[in-house]
C-alpha cells in the first residue's frame, strides 16, 4: 500500500512537471487537434510510467506541504501554464477510469450485496429526505461545478457555444460516476450486507482496479492508476477551489478604481496575499481534521446550487428572457438544503444539551451551519425582491426592446 500510494505521489509530481511542459508547448507551437491530443497523451503516459518506476514514500506532513505548495502555484500562475494543461492530461485518466468501470461492471456483473432499502429513517444519518439528495452531492446537482464554470472553465473555452456541451456533458458524466460509485460500493460489501472496510476513496479505487485486472492489466499498474485517479480528483478540486476562493476573497475588497484605492485594499486584493489567507483556512483544517466539518459538505454544495439557480433567475429576468423553467429545481433545492441544515442544527443543539458535544467538532459544525442558513436567507431575500419587482420587470423589458 505504501508503494502504491508513493507511486501516486510521484506520478502527481511528474504530472505537474509534464503539465507545465505541455502548457509551454501548446502556447509556443500553437498545438491544436490531433497534435495537441497526442502530445497530451504522451505526457500523461510518461508521468504514469515515471511515477510507477520511482515511488516516493513520505509522511502526512510532507505530502500536506507538497499539496499546499501545488495549489498555491495553481492559484496564482496563468491558466495556460499549469492548470489548463494539467486538466487536459487528467481527462485521459478519468476517461480510462470511467470506461474501465463501466465495462468492468457490465462484464463482471457483480452482485449488489448492500440491501436496497433499510427504512426511511437511519439512526446515524437521519431521514432519507433530505440526506439522500445531499449525499449524492455533485452526482445530482453541484454548486461547486457552477462556481468553477465562471472562475476557471470560462477562461479555457474557445467558443461560448461550447459551454453547453462542456457544462451539460460534465454533469452527465458526474451523474454516471455517482452511479458507478454506488455499484462499486455495493459490490465491495460482504455477502451478508456488511459494508466494505476503508475510506470511500479506497473502496472505489480498489473496486475499479479489480475490474481493470480482468483485462490483463498488472495488479500494480491497475492499483497505481486508480490511486492516481483518486488523487487527481482531489488535486483538480483543490486547485480549482483555491483559485476561486482567492478570487472571491479579492472581490470582497475590490473597487472599480483600484489604482487609487487605499493601501490596505490593494494588499487584500493582491493575488499572493489573498491566496495565502485563503489557503490558511484549509491548512487549519488539516490540523484539526477536515472530517469535523465534512458532514456539512453535501448541504453546503447543494445550497450553492440553489443560490446559483436563483441568481440565474434574476439574470434571465433583468435581461428580458424566460426564467420559469428554473423555478421547479430552485424550489426543490432550497427545500432540500434548508431541511438538511435545520435538521443538522437541531441535532447539534441537542448534542450540546446532552453534554456530548465537542466545540472543535459539533461547535464548528453549528457555527458553519448557521452561517450557511443566514447566507442563504440573505441571497434568497435580495434576489426575491428583484424577481418580484414588477417595476423592474417593466423597465428591463422596455430597455430590452429598445436595445
Amino acid at each position: 500500500a505504501a508503494q502504491t500510494n508513493g507511486a501516486a505521489g510521484s506520478i502527481s509530481i511528474a504530472f505537474i512537471v509534464f503539465a507545465m511542459v505541455f502548457g509551454v508547448l501548446q502556447k509556443k507551437l500553437n498545438l491544436e487537434g490531433k497534435s495537441e491530443f497526442f502530445v497530451g497523451l504522451a505526457c500523461t503516459i510518461a508521468s504514469l510510467a515515471i511515477g510507477m518506476a520511482f515511488p516516493l514514500i513520505g509522511g502526512k506532513d510532507a505530502w500536506t506541504g507538497f499539496t499546499f505548495a501545488y495549489i498555491f502555484f495553481a492559484s496564482v500562475l496563468p491558466m495556460w501554464l499549469l492548470k489548463q494543461p494539467r486538466d487536459y492530461m487528467t481527462t485521459f485518466m478519468f476517461a480510462g477510469m470511467i470506461l474501465g468501470a463501466v465495462v468492468g461492471i457490465v462484464v463482471a456483473h457483480p452482485n449488489m450485496n448492500l440491501p436496497m432499502y433499510t427504512g426511511f429513517t437511519n439512526e446515524k444519518l437521519g431521514n432519507m429526505f433530505p440526506i439522500l439528495f445531499v449525499t449524492v452531492a455533485c452526482g445530482a446537482v453541484s454548486g461547486f461545478h457552477s462556481l468553477v464554470s465562471s472562475g476557471t472553465s470560462s477562461k479555457t473555452v474557445e467558443n461560448e457555444k461550447d459551454m453547453l456541451k462542456v457544462g451539460y456533458g460534465a454533469m452527465v458524466l458526474e451523474s454516471l460516476l455517482a452511479v458507478l460509485a454506488l455499484c462499486v460500493a455495493g459490490a465491495a460489501a460482504a455477502a451478508d450486507g456488511t459494508a466494505a472496510v476503508g475510506t470511500p476513496f479506497q473502496i472505489f479505487s480498489a473496486g475499479v482496479a479489480g475490474f481493470l485486472e480482468m483485462f490483463g492489466i498488472p495488479v500494480y499498474v491497475a492499483q497505481c492508476f486508480m490511486t492516481m485517479c483518486v488523487s487527481a480528483l482531489a488535486l483538480t478540486s483543490l486547485d480549482s477551489v483555491a483559485r476561486i476562493g482567492r478570487m472571491s476573497f479579492q472581490e470582497l475588497f475590490s473597487v472599480d478604481d483600484m489604482e487609487h484605492a487605499e493601501g490596505w485594499r490593494k494588499l487584500f486584493c493582491n493575488k499572493y496575499f489573498s491566496t495565502v489567507i485563503t489557503l490558511a483556512c484549509g491548512f487549519i483544517l488539516t490540523k484539526i481534521g477536515y472530517s469535523n466539518i465534512w458532514p456539512l459538505f453535501g448541504s453546503a454544495n447543494q445550497l450553492l446550487s440553489a443560490l446559483v439557480l436563483i441568481t440565474l433567475c434574476v439574470f434571465l429576468k433583468v435581461t428580458g428572457r424566460e426564467n420559469k423553467t428554473l423555478f421547479p429545481p430552485l424550489i426543490i433545492m432550497l427545500c432540500v438544503t434548508f431541511t438538511a441544515l435545520v435538521e443538522r442544527t437541531i441535532a447539534l443543539v441537542n448534542a450540546f444539551g446532552a453534554g456530548t458535544a465537542v466545540f472543535m467538532v459539533e461547535g464548528l459544525q453549528l457555527i458553519i451551519a448557521i452561517l450557511l442558513m443566514v447566507l442563504g436567507v440573505i441571497i434568497v431575500y435580495t434576489s426575491g425582491k428583484e424577481l418580484f419587482n414588477k417595476k423592474a420587470e417593466v423597465k428591463h423589458s422596455k430597455e430590452g426592446k429598445l436595445a
